[in-house]
């Protein structure tokens, strides 16, 4: 399963991590919380359109359904935890309906996520973590515009269908918008076209297949969306600076 997949949240009180180096991941959102520390480098983190800059040893707290991405600064080894709320089911409580002001709280060091092997570890970690991030942030009150809960629709159609023919048209079919308004709000709210954020969404999940799975590059690259081979390399290449080759082989 890509690790971004559906987010980790089929079943409650879902706990899943993973360590990945040199990674970029578009704009999304998901009812799951999640974690990022950063191992080592540093990494850009834009949630809600505040962009934080990540350093080694810092982590980010990332709240259900805040639009958020991130992208490697030069060089990062990051792990990114993706839990369902029912695990801080006191906190998500206690929070629900509010953000943090400051997503941001150091870290000591990073744990040995391996080692959390039973729920009651895993729940004492994570609100260990909650604790820190309150000693570090006020909340505010969560509040979403039309053109935010629109945007949300979006992308979570991107999320559903990028394997297959994913188009805008489809999209303002489904949500019964004016093809013209959803394509202007995309660029207005993502500072990127609809099918630019296409082409890195399913790049990103190809990445991943491409380090943790066996699968051909040709697979992937259909599994990603991609019926033509000469188009995947190429928006491969525009995107990572790299040959699906040479990234599966440590590029």
């Amino acid at each position: 399963m890509v690790f971004f997949e559906h987010h980790g949240v089929e079943e409650k009180e879902s706990f899943h991590y993973s360590t990945l180096t040199n990674f970029n991941f578009p704009l999304h959102f998901h009812r799951a919380y999640e974690i990022i520390f950063v191992n080592e480098g540093n990494l850009s983190v834009t949630i809600d359109q505040k962009e934080y800059i990540l350093h080694k040893n810092d982590a980010v707290f990332i709240f259900h359904n805040q639009l958020h991405e991130f992208k490697t600064i030069d060089h990062s080894t990051i792990t990114i935890i993706i839990f369902s709320p029912e695990l801080i089911g006191d906190f998500f409580m206690h929070y629900k309906g509010y953000i943090p002001d400051n997503n941001v709280f150091p870290l000591s060091d990073v744990p040995n996520l391996s080692k959390l092997d039973s729920i009651f570890k895993q729940k004492s970690f994570l609100y260990d973590c909650c604790s820190m991030l309150v000693d570090h942030s006020k909340f505010t009150p969560v509040t979403y515009s039309t053109k935010t809960k629109v945007l949300h629709q979006m992308l979570l159609f991107v999320d559903k269908h990028y394997m297959y023919d994913c188009t805008l048209k489809a999209i303002a079919n489904q949500l019964q918008y004016d093809y013209a308004y959803l394509s202007k709000l995309f660029v207005q709210m993502t500072n990127m076209t609809f099918t630019a954020y296409l082409n890195h969404y399913r790049i990103s999940q190809a990445c991943y297949f491409l380090k943790n799975s066996q699968q051909s590059i040709g697979e992937i690259a259909i599994n990603c969306g991609y019926n033509n081979l000469r188009s995947f390399h190429r928006n491969f290449k525009k995107i990572t600076k790299y040959s699906p080759q040479a990234y599966r082989g440590g590029g």
